[in-house]
């Protein structure tokens, strides 16, 4: 495996990414992180080639050595009304305006971006598997979220939130066909596909 590199440029960076996109259910929650150049950290990596268990014994490490973090959700009412990108978007320049450090670069997860106050920033396809700084947000992002996807599962225990946190899933459609859509479901999304209306009888 290639080793992943701390950062794109060699300005105060900030990586960010998000998480949730394609869920049925629950916020878009998207994380910026600004590391030190002495950060070091082997076993990180895009948050998708982690499991569960390594993911959250990396966050504490993450946050502990990053200069500054911040973790930010957009919920399904405003992924309904602006769309799943532009949501997207929004979390990151959330989560962006939270640092306690100004950064001078931002290193972006994926290839859609709007500038964020005119700091030069690069879209990176795939840079969660590529830059340190973009994998620790992957793992704030997914981390932070499942948190709050497992408070809902609480009050929602159908749905098995705990368990897909909110993506699309048969269990998860089926149990939308069953039992309807939750105010927690985002209703722009296609929740029950035809497919699954013809299946189910």
């Amino acid at each position: 495996m290639i080793p992943l590199k701390r950062q794109f440029s060699e300005l105060i960076e900030a990586g960010t990414d998000e998480a949730g996109r394609g869920c049925l259910a629950g916020p878009v929650t998207a994380a910026a992180v600004i590391l030190p150049a002495s950060f070091a950290l082997p076993e990180l990596n895009d948050s998708k080639k982690l499991n569960d268990v390594q993911r959250y014994a990396l966050r504490p490490l993450i946050e502990k050595q990053a200069l500054s973090w911040a973790v930010s959700h957009i919920y399904q009412e405003e992924i309904d009304e602006i769309n799943i990108l532009n949501a997207s978007i929004k979390a990151m320049h959330l989560a962006i305006a939270q640092l306690n450090l100004m950064p001078e670069f931002i290193a972006v997860d994926g290839n859609k971006f709007h500038s964020y106050k005119k700091i030069p920033h690069e879209c990176i396809i795939k840079g969660d598997g590529k830059f340190l700084n973009i994998a620790a947000a992957s793992v704030l992002a997914k981390t932070y979220r499942d948190d709050y996807m497992k408070q809902l599962d609480a009050q929602f225990p159908v749905y098995q939130w705990k368990k897909n946190k909110g993506y699309p899933t048969k269990a998860h459609r089926r149990a939308i066909q069953q039992y309807g859509s939750s105010p927690h479901h985002r209703q722009s999304f296609q929740l029950i596909p035809k497919q699954l209306k013809l299946d189910l009888r």
